[in-house]
């Protein structure tokens, strides 16, 4: 019982480490996303015809803090993945380590590229709907702080879906889920899919067509790409057990 007791101590004790880590990572990457607003916020506004606007001193601060937390996130992503593999890194296999460590790069490469397809094609199509909607009825002025959180709205969550690939693999590869699961609950998946892409999407058939197409392919690849890892575990299993046969 006191045993128990103990290494329950110490992977709370190892879990606060790696929260701390990841935490600090994330302090260290704001900071640096503050220092290079100026810059970031000219790159988002280089192509709107008209100039932001803000209602008072807070909403500055509030861009300032939007701008530099999206970069925090990004460059945490990787350090989080890093700090959760060396967490369950004591209860893998020496092939299971090195699988896993490699999916920590793709993790990273999946939310930029998720990110900028929801900045370069669904913000953009977006947006122009709803200009055009009440272009004859309003004068179009934006807040800086409405405009970027519509950016953040409109990019953020496809920086986290697309990373569905990657996350299916490293599941896969500890044992977690398998193809045969994520097969079998296709059609829920499907319907969650397609409601997302209702719900973030102007109200036309064609722009939901853009958005959910994309994320059905996600899961289908998710799907394949699990059974190529899924086959090679279960082949690296049975090699284990010839050779503890032996």
């Amino acid at each position: 019982m006191e045993d128990k007791e103990l290494q329950l101590v110490d992977h709370l004790d190892e879990l606060r480490k790696r929260i701390i880590i990841s935490a600090i990572s994330f302090v260290i990457f704001f900071i640096v996303g503050f220092m290079y607003v100026g810059d970031i916020y000219h790159w988002f506004v280089r192509d709107l015809d008209v100039k932001l606007i803000v209602l008072g001193p807070s909403d500055i601060i509030w861009v300032y803090f939007m701008l530099a937390s999206v970069i925090a996130i990004a460059g945490t992503i990787p350090v989080i993945a890093i700090q959760l593999w060396a967490f369950v890194k004591p209860a893998l296999r020496p092939f299971e380590r090195k699988v896993t460590l490699s999916y920590i790069p793709a993790l990273f490469i999946l939310f930029i590229v998720g990110l900028a397809f929801g900045y370069f094609v669904i913000f953009p199509m977006v947006l122009e709907f709803l200009v055009k909607m009440g272009a004859d009825m309003f004068v179009t002025n934006f807040t800086a702080d409405r405009y970027f959180s519509f950016i953040m709205n409109m990019t953020l969550p496809f920086g986290v879906l697309f990373e569905l690939p990657a996350v299916v693999m490293f599941l896969t590869s500890l044992g977690i889920i398998n193809p045969f699961v994520l097969a079998k609950i296709r059609k829920y998946a499907y319907f969650v899919l397609i409601l997302i892409a209702i719900v973030i999407t102007p109200p036309d058939f064609m722009s939901d067509f853009v958005v959910t197409l994309p994320l059905l392919l996600l899961y289908e690849i998710s799907i394949s790409l699990s059974k190529i890892v899924y086959k090679k575990r279960l082949k690296k299993q049975e090699l284990e057990e010839e050779l503890y046969a032996d």
